[in-house]
């Protein structure tokens, strides 16, 4: 009889623990480009990366393909004035025979000294003849030589030019693909997002792998790369009254970082801010970070300067992908102090 009184407050508990269970954010650990929740958070955070290395992989070749066209326009420089130059030697070296012919060179030296009227000057003229000439001949012949290897110079400077030509066009294309599949990648990811703001329900936490952080700073900018748009006390109408944070313009996507260390005291789906997170900071500050496509982080997680704690997108009220970020003084809108001076007072220039 015991056990049977006993027995409907045990299923009293284990309906509630289902319940409580099913509430839960289900967990969803999905590799890259499985269609999971996580698995395109990941695609989208990898893409980003490969996207940002491939870029710079691209300026580097194409850094190097212009200076490899200096080298090689500088080397065609060369070699067209050592071509000059060796036709100016020729031009003199046709000057020297036709003033020989005039001054009767084209005689032998026997006959010239016989008809000369002082034979000690033809033998002068003809010693200063033969000097001249064979000093342009010298000349021609080093030329030739330095044109040889200067011809060489520039079609070695030509075929690196090209080959590096060639190799940037490739980086090109290359950088093309990755760039098409993160803009899919992205589609799918704000796509994700709506569907979890329309239901007011916000998927688990996203584990992306975090960068390495730079532990001698306490204090970063929300996003590394971006332009400002709507600054703080702003006019819209898209706002109830005045704008109460700093928009950051970003793609869909992009990691957003936690601005300094502190702990998550709110991740909530819905609302003019679509997908956000509330971090509390030592010193009694807040920093919201809205209009999110994923979040990485959970409520009471604690978290440090410049880790990724979600991914930028444009879910809520939201005109096109951007982070809205705030500073606030409780959690709670109507709080609000321009980020700007903030993080200015931190060490942080934003601009």
């Amino acid at each position: 009889m015991r056990s049977l009184r006993r027995r409907p407050l045990l299923v009293a508990v284990l309906l509630g623990t289902l319940a409580v269970l099913a509430a839960a954010p289900a967990p969803d650990d999905g590799e890259p480009g499985d269609g999971t929740a996580a698995g395109v958070s990941a695609e989208v955070a990898r893409l980003y990366q490969d996207a940002a290395a491939a870029t710079q992989r691209y300026e580097q070749g194409r850094r190097e393909a212009d200076a490899q066209r200096v080298r090689a326009l500088r080397a065609e420089g060369l070699l067209e004035r050592q071509r000059q130059q060796l036709g100016v030697l020729h031009k003199d070296l046709g000057r020297i025979a036709r003033a020989q012919y005039r001054s009767g060179g084209g005689l032998p030296m026997t006959a010239r000294l016989l008809l000369a009227d002082h034979p000690e000057e033809a033998l002068r003229g003809q010693h200063a003849f033969a000097r001249v000439q064979g000093t342009v001949t010298r000349a021609i012949d080093r030329n030739r030589r330095a044109e040889a290897r200067l011809s060489a110079d520039e079609a070695r400077a030509a075929a690196g030019w090209q080959a590096l030509e060639q190799r940037t066009a490739e980086l090109a294309v290359l950088k093309k693909g990755i760039e098409a599949k993160l803009e899919d990648a992205r589609t799918r990811l704000q796509g994700q997002a709506d569907a979890s703001v329309a239901a007011g329900s916000c998927r688990g936490a996203v584990r992306l792998d975090q960068p390495p952080l730079d532990g001698t700073r306490a204090w970063v900018a929300p996003v590394e790369t971006y332009q400002l748009s709507a600054g703080f006390g702003s006019d819209g109408s898209h706002w109830a009254h005045r704008h109460t944070g700093q928009d950051f313009a970003v793609p869909i996507g992009t990691p957003v970082r936690a601005v300094g260390a502190g702990r998550v005291v709110r991740v909530a789906c819905g609302g003019a801010f679509g997908i956000e997170i509330v971090l509390q900071h030592p010193g009694g500050y807040y920093t919201q970070y809205g209009h999110l496509a994923a979040v990485g982080v959970d409520a009471g997680q604690q978290v440090l300067a410049g880790q990724w704690i979600g991914q930028s997108g444009t879910s809520g009220n939201s005109t096109g992908p951007h982070l809205h970020f705030e500073v606030r003084i409780t959690p709670d809108m109507g709080a609000a102090l321009d980020p700007l001076p903030w993080l200015a007072e931190r060490g942080v220039r934003v601009g």
